[in-house]
């Protein structure tokens, strides 16, 4: 096998998985936005924090009880902070 061809399979390999990475990118995007959307309703109207945010996307790796407690920790009611956190791991 020639050089040439070695690095045209490796690239387009690479190429694919990237490709792969960028499709599955906008849905964890999307459970991290129904989070704070769900925290926005509450203070009806108001723009979430950055706390808000980061227990939000503690809470897309998974970490549920992190999630609730930096939410709640950050002002919201417990029953909006772990529906909040039950959506951002879908």
């Amino acid at each position: 096998m020639h050089m040439s061809t070695r690095v045209a399979g490796v690239l387009t390999g690479l190429a694919l998985a990237l490709g792969g990475a960028a499709f599955t990118a906008p849905a964890a995007h999307a459970d991290v936005t129904a989070c704070i959307n769900q925290v926005e309703r509450e203070l009806q109207g108001g723009e979430a924090p950055d706390s808000v945010r980061m227990a939000c996307y503690v809470g897309l790796t998974g970490d549920n009880e992190q999630c609730v407690s930096g939410l709640t920790g950050a002002g919201v009611t417990n029953g909006t902070a772990v529906s909040a956190c039950r959506v951002a791991p879908e």
